[in-house]
Formats: structure tokens, C-alpha cells, sequence
């Protein structure tokens, strides 16, 4: 789908609250999948933070694509995005939307507005809560500050991007969100390059588990695997190699690092692809969080079995059939992954379903029409749109307000320090 010719392209500004970094994180990989997405569509891309630039960032510049930084509680966003004029304002997060949502309104009030959550960070907190505390979570825990901060975010945008079928439902349930306002945007594969791994079960060793240090969950998880899990597995292979991968590993993560308990800290990995696709089996005993798993997408591309928990697996698949196994105790999780590591014939059955997952859930050529006739049908009908969403209108009317004069206050008082 491209502009026709002589028209001027729409321009899409999204505000991230970090930039994108593909290889560290899903979220990274997500949000670079949608850029990408509208700029074959046509739009001009510009993408802005108010963060710190990282060492993993990708240059979006060699993409094609606007960088540009601004800051919080500063009116100069207001003088740039009445310049720059965008038909589709994109918040990467909430927080984003907190922040910028209401100058957006105030200065291009026809712009479209959409929120991506990436995943429900009241959701993720909720189960963090309740861990901590060896819980189930209660709708207390998930009806929380974080959850009010978050619903009113959603409805105050025109259109939410909502990663799994999981938290679609939770919205909808829980929250009461009406569908009109919500898009089911899953993982934004090209299927059409999907191959079956070159590497077979007998050109491959050790085991993996990879993902970004500076998320909880996944660091939850690599202290996991240390005292409970791993143990486990050398009791039933003495020989047995657990290599960790992820980017930003604190010391507390690389102390861990113990090559005669066959446990490797090993960091930053400079392509996952080719980590995963030499590793026998990908390990994510994650036991909180929210959203879909990059690192276990990634292990059905390169057709590395994975063996998780209901939380890691949950809205990747509509079965509890899985690429591997779905385990939630330390004995569950170690005796499905040395069933795999020394099984050849399951290893392939649950390979080969990995591809079958992926084709079914996350394929490009149906997920990228929907997205851009529901943003195209939103930009046609905005004024409509917006009247059936009085929640929406009200929220804005008043928590914007505050946030304005919150904002605008800390401005004056950052020019005028004492």
C-alpha cells in the first residue's frame, strides 16, 4: 500500500519512552515491525524520545526515518509538532501518552492518536506483586493505581494497539473497554522467509535462556534457573551447559557466571538468531510478566524447542499444545527439558510445530491490512470515532487539565529555580 502519486505523504510521529533497541527486546523488535509498517505504507516517519540514547539503539536515520529528542514538561514540543503537523501521533507506552497526549491534543487536535501498550503494564505489575508475595493475583492487585493510569490512557486515544488475545480479553472483561477503541496487534512476522533450521538435533548442544537483564521478569528467571531449576538438569546430565544471554547484565547477573556447575552468563549477544538456532533447547521459567515472549518467537524461528511456564506461554497459542512443554514447578521444568535434550524424535515433533505457530498467529500479510484499514477507517471517521467514545472525551477533559497545569508549573519552576 503506497501514497498515490502527487499526494503528500501523512506523516506518523510516534514518542517512544525509550528507543527502539530490536536486539535487546521484544518491545524493541515490536515497535520497530510498526515504524516499518507505515513507512511502507507510505507515511513519513519521525520518532521521538524523551530518553536517554543507548549503546544498543538502532538508527532509525539509515532507515529512512526522523530522529528526534525532546523533553518532558518543555512547551518546545508544542512549537515542533504543530511544525511537523502529523495525521497519526503514536504513544509507545502509556507513560508517553501521560505526557504527551494532551499538547498533541492542543496543537494538532485532528491528529489521530494511538496507544501502543506493548503489553498491560498493570497486568505485569499485579503479578509481580502477588509473586513477591507467593500469591495468586487478586483483581485488587490487578485494579490497581498503575491499571487506573493505564485504562484511562487507553481510552482517551482513539485506537489501542493490544499485543495478545490474553489481555484483549482482561480489557474487555475486566475493564469494560469497548472494542471500538481496541486492535488486537500481535507479532508482526514475514512468514515468507520462515525456513526450517538447517541445524538438526545432532549439530546442536547446551541449553539457552536469553532476554534482557533490566526486565524483572526475565531476571527473575535467571535466579530461578540458578537455585532451583538448574541443579535439576545436571543432576540428570552431569555434563549439561546452561548459556544466559541478554543485554545490560548487572554484576549481581555476571557474580552467577560458574562454568563448573556448567552455568554461563555470557551477556550480550550480538544476534539471538544464531545463539538460539546452535542451542539443543531455549529455557524461560518465567513466573511474572505480561505481553508475548520475543525470545520464545525467536526460538520457534530458528526451530529451538522451548520449554516455559503458563505466564511465558500465555497468548502465543490458543491450545496447550506447545513447541516444547509447559511447565510451572522446578521438576516439571527440568524433566521436560532433559526429555527434549535427550529425546531426538520429540525435539523434531515440538521444532516443527514451532513453525506452525508462527505461520497461524503472527503472519505479516494478514496482520499489517487489518492494522492500516482500521487506522485508515479511524482517520476517515475521527470526529464519529471520538463521539462514541464519551469516556474517552471526559477523561481527557479533565485529567488533561491537570496534567497541563502539573506540567506547565514544573516548567516555570524549572526556569526559575530558586
Amino acid at each position: 500500500m503506497t501514497q498515490p502519486l502527487n499526494s503528500k505523504p501523512k506523516q506518523l510521529l510516534a514518542i517512544g519512552y525509550v528507543w527502539p533497541e530490536p536486539n535487546s527486546s521484544a518491545a524493541g523488535k515490536h515497535i520497530l515491525s510498526l515504524l516499518k509498517l507505515f513507512k511502507t505504507a507510505g507515511y513519513q516517519i519521525c520518532f521521538a524520545s524523551p530518553a536517554m540514547q543507548t549503546e544498543h539503539k538502532i538508527d532509525l536515520t539509515q532507515l529512512g526515518m526522523d530522529e528526534v529528542s525532546i523533553e518532558l514538561n518543555n512547551s518546545s514540543f508544542d512549537e515542533f509538532i504543530r511544525a511537523l503537523n502529523p495525521q497519526v501521533v503514536l504513544f509507545d507506552r502509556f507513560m508517553m501518552e501521560e505526557q504527551f497526549s494532551w499538547r498533541v491534543a492542543k496543537s494538532c487536535p485532528n491528529a489521530l492518536r494511538i496507544l501502543d501498550t506493548e503489553d498491560l503494564h498493570c497486568l505485569r505489575d499485579a503479578r509481580h506483586k502477588a509473586h513477591k508475595q507467593s500469591r495468586e493475583v487478586t483483581e485488587q492487585d490487578l485494579k490497581s493505581d498503575m491499571a487506573m493510569r493505564e485504562i484511562a490512557a487507553i481510552y482517551r486515544c482513539d485506537l489501542t494497539l493490544v499485543i495478545s488475545e490474553y489481555e484483549m480479553s482482561i480489557l474487555q472483561e475486566q475493564f469494560k473497554v469497548p472494542t471500538e477503541i481496541l486492535h488486537y496487534c500481535p507479532f508482526i512476522l514475514d512468514i515468507k522467509k520462515l525456513t526450517p533450521s538447517a541445524k538438526s538435533f545432532n549439530q546442536r548442544q547446551h541449553f539457552v535462556c536469553i532476554g534482557n537483564f533490566r526486565h524483572a521478569p526475565n531476571w527473575d528467571a535467571v535466579l530461578y534457573l540458578k537455585q532451583s531449576i538448574w541443579p535439576l538438569i545436571r543432576k540428570q546430565i552431569p555434563s549439561a551447559e546452561l548459556h544466559i544471554y541478554g543485554a545490560y547484565p548487572p554484576p549481581k547477573a555476571t557474580d552467577l557466571h560458574n562454568p563448573k556447575t556448567g552455568f554461563y552468563v555470557d551477556g550480550w549477544a550480538e544476534d539471538a538468531f544464531t545463539v538460539l538456532e546452535q542451542s539443543k533447547v531455549c529455557i524461560a521459567p518465567l513466573r511474572f510478566g505480561a505481553g508475548l515472549k520475543g525470545k520464545l518467537a525467536d526460538a520457534m524461528w530458528t526451530g529451538t524447542p522451548s520449554v516455559t511456564t503458563r505466564v511465558g506461554s500465555q497468548g502465543m497459542n490458543d491450545s496447550d499444545k506447545w513447541p516444547g512443554a509447559i511447565a510451572d514447578t522446578p521438576q516439571q521444568i527440568a524433566d521436560n527439558a532433559v526429555a527434549l535434550y535427550q529425546d531426538a524424535e520429540l525435539w523434531q515433533s515440538a521444532s516443527e510445530y514451532g513453525y506452525e505457530v508462527l505461520a497461524a498467529r503472527f503472519d505479516a500479510n494478514i496482520i499489517e491490512p487489518q492494522l492500516l484499514a482500521r487506522v485508515e477507517d479511524c482517520l476517515a471517521h475521527l470526529s464519529q470515532h471520538r463521539l462514541t467514545n464519551f469516556t474517552g472525551m471526559m477523561l481527557q477533559h479533565h485529567s488533561h487539565k491537570s496534567t497541563q497545569y502539573m506540567s506547565q508549573w514544573i516548567e516555570a519552576k524549572n526556569a526559575h529555580p530558586k
